[in-house]
């Protein structure tokens, strides 16, 4: 005869990973009262690479292997990219469509959960802590939009929200969430520190689409090409961005770093640009350029090289196979830069309206 064991299933929550402070505090918080976690990290092309140090503010693995949970990487990819295009719920005050991206995000934790047989999910989000996605109102709809009503806890922020399912059947004691609210991150420092956890990454947020310059660049792309292929997404990161016209853009990298990256973001279709000889820029060129985009995306190569003070420079057009031919132009002067250059302005606070501009001048 087998023995009858009387030891209960432990609990067990699948929680959302960003690998920030908050995120981490909110699994540390369950294993704290014997909760078994198994976490998911979700990457899109415009979050948090882990594998790239210098695009992300914390990978997530090394907190999992110092307390002891699994984490799952999910790429949501061309699902982000539409919600990116179309959000149901609009886009923040830059490109971030944040509650779209919530729902999306805990629709794909939801299979999870089903498929491990996990009982509940977890958030690190603070009440009042982001002004789009983050308010009282917004949970309760969200959760509703992803199917999850009641199976969302927000351990930091818990004690100010209604109890959830989880609480509610006892796996979770709620004397032992939160209570914390909007910006501050202190209460959060407090408790990181009380944890044991030392090593956390500044409030910096992850995500692309908040940034301005970014957002910018993004818009502009989609304007002009609504399917784009993925090295065009990769190539918003670096450089400078001209618009040269509706069918054509050139992007021009600022440094050897970004020369190599552009380089690794070409196809063997892909127009390149450089000054032989000099300090100069790789230049790629993205669309169906026309001859005069060419010879604009050479002038702007031309200006940004070491021989930009040459009355006439000769500049390299070459694809990965080896060089086409070579041009000899002018380069481009600081105006003729403004008026094709893709950048984010702020209008003065004087004006009536404090929306956002786009300079695209000279494609029309």
């Amino acid at each position: 005869m087998h023995e009858r064991s009387d030891k209960k299933k432990r609990p067990t929550a699948v929680a959302l990973l960003s690998g920030g402070l908050d995120s981490t505090l909110a699994i540390l918080v369950l294993l704290r009262q014997g909760i078994d976690v198994k976490a998911i990290t979700f990457l899109t092309h415009f979050g948090c690479d882990i594998s790239d140090s210098s695009s992300c503010s914390r990978n997530p693995l090394p907190a999992a292997e110092r307390f002891g949970f699994e984490v799952k990487l999910c790429h949501l990819a061309d699902k982000f990219l539409e919600i990116v295009k179309n959000p149901k719920f609009g886009h923040g005050k830059n490109m971030n469509p944040c509650i779209d991206c919530r729902i999306l995000m805990l629709k794909e934790a939801k299979t999870y959960m089903e498929l491990i047989g996990a009982d509940f999910l977890v958030t690190g989000e603070v009440l009042g802590q982001r002004p789009m996605s983050q308010r009282r109102e917004c949970f309760p709809m969200i959760d509703r939009e992803a199917g999850v009503e009641g199976l969302v806890l927000r351990p930091l922020s818990a004690k100010l929200l209604p109890p959830t399912i989880p609480e509610q059947k006892g796996l979770v004691d709620r004397e032992k969430l939160y209570a914390f609210k909007g910006r501050t991150r202190k209460p959060q420092m407090a408790l990181a520190e009380s944890l044991g956890l030392d090593d956390y990454p500044s409030p910096a947020g992850g995500c692309l689409l908040t940034e301005p310059t970014y957002a910018t660049r993004l818009r502009d792309l989609l304007e002009y090409n609504p399917d784009p292929e993925l090295k065009e997404i990769h190539l918003l990161r670096v450089g400078r961005h001209f618009r040269l016209s509706p069918q054509c853009k050139t992007v021009v990298g600022r440094n050897k770093e970004e020369n190599e990256k552009i380089l690794s973001f070409a196809g063997k279709d892909d127009i390149l640009m450089k000054v032989p000889g000099v300090g100069s820029p790789i230049t790629i060129l993205s669309g169906t350029p026309m001859e005069s985009d060419i010879l604009l995306a050479a002038s702007i190569t031309a200006r940004y090289s070491d021989a930009k003070r040459l009355r006439i420079v000769t500049v390299q057009v070459f694809r990965l196979d080896g060089q086409l031919y070579s041009l000899e132009v002018e380069p481009a002067s600081d105006d003729m830069l403004e008026r094709y250059r893709i950048q984010y302005i702020e209008k003065r606070k004087h004006t009536p309206s404090k929306d956002k501009i786009l300079i695209r001048q000279g494609t029309s």
